[in-house]
């Protein structure tokens, strides 16, 4: 596999292209089709690459007793645990409405699939890609389901050890798909200490032949812009409206304001990276003539003189002379013509020598 594969129609990740960004919708939404759509445009709106929703099919992501237990809490949309996540869940037809509305405004579109059967119901949607939540990175026979598909796959690793990301890899390789995986750490919100940036160029190293990413559940957007510096090739955070909002998630969520501002950021980051090679750039030059440093006469030197240490010096010179760094390639050879002290030592008044262009 190589390290670019396209993850969407027509976009490559990994390798020199730009981060891939998700917006994670998940279950912020509301339950509210239109709070969805607006959700889909904002993370349009501020340049993400992707609009990334949640699903589950109920039934085979709990077990009965699970989905009947007592929801209490100030988040919770019902009585039980059911009644909460039924209200959050789209169906096909809501979902089918979503993709379309995300092709109209230009987003690609997907879901983290949270069970098997969710599986089969976005490869029945034909999402570009698929993502697997960190619950479910180390539920092997999920992993072998995705894989079949055909589909990506982005992986997240929260609560998940090394020696299982090995193992996932290897299972992931067997079935010869495409898959990223991101440095996660499944804390809500993520405190910095806990992050552990480090492990994205540990990931690296441990599988070089695919794209490494970060799923980010921290406040702000330094750390993120900061796992993009490190080489993550996706990036994924949670955004919403509000972060006051009835919901878990809403806290480690970004709002349209600092989305905006994070991927601003990161396309400003990624200009700044450059292509590595270092020379003079052309906006160097201006500044390079003003405060560059020419070799220049110490003393008065005699046409036929062979140049010695004793006889130069470094300045800033008009005009612009011999380039500093070759004041000691100079030495040894014989001037042509007098040179007055305090002058520029220029390249056609020594024997010899051949002005070099520097890159």
């Amino acid at each position: 596999m190589p390290l670019e594969f396209e993850l969407c129609p027509g976009r490559m990740i990994g390798g020199d292209q730009p981060c891939f960004i998700i917006a994670e919708i998940g279950i912020n939404h509301q339950g509210d089709v239109e709070i969805a759509k607006k959700m889909i445009k904002m993370a349009k709106d501020c340049g993400a690459d992707c609009a990334k929703f949640q699903k589950s099919i109920l039934e085979y992501k709990f077990n009965k007793r699970a989905l009947e237990r007592p929801y209490n809490s100030k988040h919770s949309w019902g009585a039980s645990y059911g009644e909460h996540k039924r209200h959050l869940e789209f169906n096909k037809e809501q979902y089918e409405e979503l993709q379309k509305y995300a092709n109209e405004v230009g987003i690609f579109f997907t879901a983290s699939a949270m069970d098997e059967m969710a599986v089969e119901f976005l490869d029945d949607m034909n999402v570009p890609f698929i993502k697997v939540g960190s619950n479910d990175t180390n539920n092997f026979p999920y992993l072998e389901k995705t894989a079949k598909t055909g589909r990506p796959m982005v992986v997240s690793s929260g609560m998940q050890s090394l020696e299982t990301m090995r193992k996932v890899y290897k299972t992931l390789k067997k079935h010869d798909v495409n898959f990223t995986i991101l440095q996660c750490t499944s804390c809500y919100p993520l405190e910095v200490q806990d992050v552990h940036l480090r492990v994205i160029p540990e990931y690296q190293k441990e599988f070089p032949d695919i794209p490494i990413g970060y799923s980010g559940h921290e406040s702000g957007i330094g750390i993120s812009i900061g796992a993009v510096a490190m080489g993550a090739k996706v990036l994924e955070r949670h955004v919403t409206f509000d972060k006051t909002w009835k919901g878990n998630d809403h806290a480690a969520s970004l709002e349209p304001s600092e989305l905006a501002e994070m991927i601003r950021s990161i396309r400003a980051l990624e200009l700044a990276f450059g292509n590595g090679y270092k020379q003079i750039w052309p906006c160097e030059e201006p500044f390079r003539r003003k405060l560059g440093k020419s070799v220049v006469a110490r003393v008065k030197i005699p046409k036929g003189e062979t140049l010695t240490e004793k006889m130069l010096t470094v300045k800033v010179a008009e005009p612009i002379g011999i380039p500093a760094e070759e004041i000691y390639e100079l030495l040894g050879k014989t001037v042509q013509q007098d040179i007055e002290q305090d002058d520029s030592v220029l390249p056609e008044m020594v024997e010899n020598y051949s002005k070099k262009a520097k890159h």
